[in-house]
């Protein structure tokens, strides 16, 4: 490998490194700016603090707009120093620079300029556009905390000015901007929007002097203008003569204070020279790009590879300044801890592969990501879970910190306290919030106590997994079982009868089931994309599905059936073949179970038509969103031809070149030779790992990476049906708690309930508990149970000699004034509050509207007709409302009640006006009750009058807004 100074001399000398050593030049960062990736492609270093990018997109509201830059615009607004690369959700593109030439331009209208995309250039560590209107040619390249600026205006203009504007994009909480001298200004920008409170300093430079400066506070009414404001709405414009000589700037950023971006400027970047600075970071790029060394292949494939490879370098982010000193998740500023700490935590995402593939190629950062969780968990009582700039933002589920760090403990990384680590992971993972109260109590998470339930649980459970093999590596044998143990839980969402994961609510099966819906129950995903979300048991998940062949044929139709999905939009479901969806992570290691069940050759075909077809040397190249560097991890793994389905070990699938060396930090390399590999030469006949068959289909990262070697795999483009078949070790099996066969919460005069559950070989127990709570005798369950008053029964199964935990069914006793109801305008099929009786079966939604209670209407009033069965003497109504405006969700304008005595001419009965404003936050839940005075009526129809769309000083103005009504109670 050359080293970097040779790079950077080389680089700077404009030489073009020979192709066996410039990966460099098969980088196109503008790959995933297009279509749902959500890049950006501006110019940063490795890891770096600085993301200095264009942004082309102002509305936090606009998802692919998220990195706040998309290929298909045509207007730039600024270059800021921040940006999130592949999130779905917005934040960052802080501090904002703009140049321009003329009078004085305030807002972003003004100063926005129009460019052409043949005026556009990426590359790793630099960017470059011509600006249309004042033909401004603007240079962008970085160090680790330092974005270099470089402005050359046009030959006919003596002056040019710059506007920085720290209002941009998300909310201030406060910011300041202070002139120092005509060289240099600093400020801050506190602001709230996905991290509560992010804290950004900077100190900003000029190589050459301005000769007038304004800072204005856009907030007063007149502007004041002065050298030094604190406000929440400042603008600085800055002016200079240009002298035909570009002007640079150099902008040093930190998250603790102006002193701190200030000592990062002058270590980072103490001069103007910004060929250096682009030269010194390139051969970064090209040090950090040539730790895999590829062969073979077309040049679209190596670009593709090699800007995958790029995107798994751009998070996380350095976080500490140059001395060392970082903001905490305490939001305190803490003295070197002795390590680098880092940010931006996308651990739903990256726990799958990113991390993985940084064990191999970055065991430095993986120790020192550890060490960051460690101060994280001291400073803030837990582990991360989605954390962005000393901000845990709580986003996505799981505890994937976790994960993280059983896969680098078992690989042999010991630069952490490992006890507290672990303790770290119990604490995590006993927490009471997020369903894991119910978790742990039941086995399970309950759909109407906790949204995105069988998600949850069954990523909870793998969770549980890694902390076992932690404490088992550790020789915690008792800490180790019952993590195991609990590990099993996700069984207890097995239905035997769909052979899916399904919600349960009350001990029952949620209905209705559809498994193609995305709704709440699930994780950006349906039940068909969970339906293999077991890594940590793929041997039991085998067995549940009825074995190999069935597990099989459940693959097979899930890249074969259609592709249509049901329910709520879900802009993350994207990249699909059948419901497989490579667009998001859920589906990420499915192709690689056929390794499982002795059909290798089915993985073989999988992995490479995913590799061919869901990337692509363009801007919409990915299939959905980037995340931080895992959509590209998968492909980089699965283009070595292996992958990480869970801790410490990798299975195979199949390369896409014919060679690759993986240059470990050790000064080992681990070859992979494919000779002959193609689209069509995808299956492999033969396999050796030097110099010896490789009998199984797994390889060990301790012995790859401690000895590294030569993997041989002879390719043909014929499948081979007798690849060996992937065994796990089997643990003691959980008993599965029992389900509600049949059963309703609510019934009149009487039911039967009858109970089931996976295990033939267990014995279900139960025992009924009257309404004032008292118990019956523990009955082994054998018929149906009949019942005819409220009450609840506690259910459990036994199996030698074990317990499962214990669920509860509940029901009560209706005696409703209501006999039917019709509805006019149609609740939507996401939220249907289990049927048409939803607003009249006696269940009142609670808190949440994503846990199955409530009926949902959007853009339209809710209007039902209740049939009382025959006419009587109406006292009052009473109708409950949910009111969450976050969610767009909105109490009704007024409720209208209408009576007839033959169910088709109405009358006006009652209404009653909201007093409750559009603009309360939080949720809230309000029962609007009309007094009817005895009239009397047969039918009642009920409205509730809806604004119809978001009110205009909403974040949603002008799209449709939802009603959510339960229950209706007549007196």
């Amino acid at each position: 490998m050359l080293t970097s100074r040779l790079f950077t001399l080389l680089i700077a000398l404009g030489c073009q490194l020979p192709i066996a050593f410039c990966q460099l030049q098969f980088v196109n960062p503008f790959i995933g700016t297009g279509g749902h990736g959500h890049t950006y492609p501006g110019a940063t270093a490795p890891f770096g603090l600085v993301q200095l990018s264009p942004d082309t997109r102002l509305d936090l509201q606009d998802w692919d707009g998220c990195s706040g830059y998309h290929y298909s615009d045509s207007t730039i607004y600024g270059f800021s120093h921040t940006h999130l690369s592949g999130t779905g959700v917005a934040d960052y593109c802080d501090i904002l620079f703009m140049p321009f030439v003329g009078g004085a331009r305030l807002e972003p209208d003004e100063y926005g300029a129009h460019f052409q995309k043949k005026n556009e250039h990426a590359e790793a560590g630099y960017y470059s556009v011509l600006l249309d209107r004042d033909q401004i040619q603007c240079e962008l390249t970085a160090t680790d905390r330092v974005g270099v600026h470089r402005y050359t205006f046009p030959p006919n203009q003596t002056k040019g000015s710059l506007v920085i504007d720290l209002r941009h994009r998300d909310s201030v909480l406060n910011a300041h901007l202070e002139v120092l001298n005509d060289r240099e200004i600093a400020g801050y920008r506190i602001s709230t929007g996905w991290a509560k409170e992010q804290h950004v300093y900077f100190v900003a430079r000029f190589s050459t002097p301005f000769f007038s400066s304004i800072v204005l506070d856009m907030a007063q009414n007149p502007r004041l203008a002065e050298p030094s404001i604190t406000s929440k709405a400042i603008v600085g414009l800055l002016n200079f003569y240009t002298n035909n000589e570009p002007i640079v700037v150099t902008v040093g950023i930190s998250g603790v204070s102006m002193e701190g971006a200030r000592r990062n400027l002058e270590q980072e970047c103490d001069h103007f020279d910004f060929n250096k600075i682009k030269a010194e970071t390139q051969a970064k790029w090209q040090q950090q790009l040539s730790k895999i060394a590829v062969e073979g292949g077309t040049n679209d494939q190596k670009t593709i590879f090699y800007t995958a490879l790029y995107h798994t370098m751009l998070a996380p982010n350095i976080w500490n300044d140059v001395d060392g000193q970082y903001r905490g998740r305490d939001n305190k500023i803490h003295p070197n801890p002795g390590h680098d700490v880092y940010t931006v935590f996308s651990l739903w995402d990256t726990h799958r592969a990113l991390h993985p593939l940084l064990t191999i190629l970055e065991p430095k950062r993986t120790n020192d990501f550890i060490q960051t969780f460690l101060r994280q968990y001291e400073q803030g009582g837990l582990l991360p879970v989605w954390e962005l700039a000393a901000n845990e933002t709580d986003c996505m589920i799981g505890n994937h910190a976790i994960s993280v760090i059983a896969d680098a403990y078992a690989k042999g990384f010991h630069g952490f306290d490992a006890q507290e680590a672990l303790t770290a992971m119990i604490k995590s993972a006993n927490q009471d919030r997020l369903g894991l109260k119910e978790y742990r109590t039941r086995g399970y998470i309950p759909a109407d106590k906790e949204p995105e339930s069988v998600s949850k649980t069954l990523e909870y459970a793998y969770d549980d997994w890694c902390i076992a093999k932690t404490a088992q590596k550790m020789g915690l044998d008792s800490i180790a079982k019952e993590y195991f143990h609990r590990s099993q839980s996700y069984i207890n969402l097995f239905d035997p009868s769909t052979g899916f994961f399904r919600a349960k609510t009350n001990a029952t099966w949620y209905q209705p089931f559809d498994p193609y819906e995305v709704n709440f129950n699930y994780t950006e995903a349906n039940a068909w994309q969970y339906r293999f979300s077991v890594p940590q048991d793929v041997t039991y998940l085998n067995e549940l599905m009825g074995g190999p062949e069935m597990f099989s044929a459940r693959l097979d139709s899930l890249f074969s059936t259609h592709s249509k999905t049901s329910g709520r939009d879900q802009a993350d479901i994207t990249g699909q073949i059948g419901q497989y969806v490579q667009g998001n992570e859920p589906s990420h290691h499915i192709a690689y179970l056929y390794n499982y069940i002795n059909q290798s050759w089915k993985t073989q075909q999988r992995v490479r038509q995913i590799m061919d077809e869901q990337y692509a040397n363009r801007p919409d190249g990915l299939s959905g969103n980037e995340d931080c560097g895992q959509m590209s991890a998968w492909l980089v793994f699965s283009a070595m031809g292996f992958y990480p389905i869970n801790v410490r070990s990798y299975t195979l699938g199949t390369p896409w070149f014919e060679k690759m060396s993986i240059h470990l930090p050790n000064t080992r390399a681990f070859t992979i030779l494919a000779s002959g590999a193609s689209s069509k030469n995808c299956y492999i006949k033969n396999t050796t790992l030097n110099g010896k068959s490789l009998f199984n289909f797994w390889l060990d990262h301790l012995q790859m990476t401690n000895e590294g070697g030569e993997l041989v795999l002879e390719m043909t483009d014929q499948p081979i049906r007798t690849a060996p078949m992937i065994t796990s070790k089997s643990q003691k099996r959980m008993v599965a708690t029992p389900f509600v066969k049949k059963g309703k919460r609510s019934f009149e005069q009487q039911q039967e309930i009858s109970l089931g559950s996976i295990d033939s070989t267990a014995v279900i127990y139960y025992q009924e508990v009257s309404e004032n709570g008292k118990t019956s005798p523990v009955r082994k369950y054998t018929n149906s149970i009949k019942v005819k008053k409220s009450g609840r029964i506690a259910l459990w199964s036994e199996r030698d000699g074990q317990r499962s935990a214990t669920d509860t069914f509940s029901y009560q006793l209706l005696d409703n004034q209501i006999k039917a109801i019709q509805y006019n305008t149609m609740y939507s099929p996401q939220y249907t509050a289990h049927g048409n009786d939803g607003l009249i079966d006696g269940i009142r939604g609670g808190a949440d509207f994503r846990t199955g209670d409530w009926q949902g209407f959007e853009g339209v009033p809710l209007d039902v007709v209740l049939d009382l069965g025959k006419s009587k003497k109406i006292k009052q109504l009473t109708i409950g409302f949910l009111q969450d405006e976050n969610a767009w969700i909105f109490f009704p304008k007024m409720v209208q009640v209408e009576i007839s005595d033959d169910g088709k001419t109405f009358r006006p009965a009652a209404s009653l006006e909201n007093e409750v404003a559009v603009t309360e936050k939080g949720t809230l839940q309000k029962d609007f009750m009309l007094d009817l005075y005895g009239k009397k009526a047969r039918y009642v129809r009920v409205v509730g009058v809806a604004m119809g769309e978001c009110p205009p000083e909403h974040k949603g103005a002008g799209h449709p807004c939802w009603i959510f009504a339960d229950e209706i109670i007549v007196e």
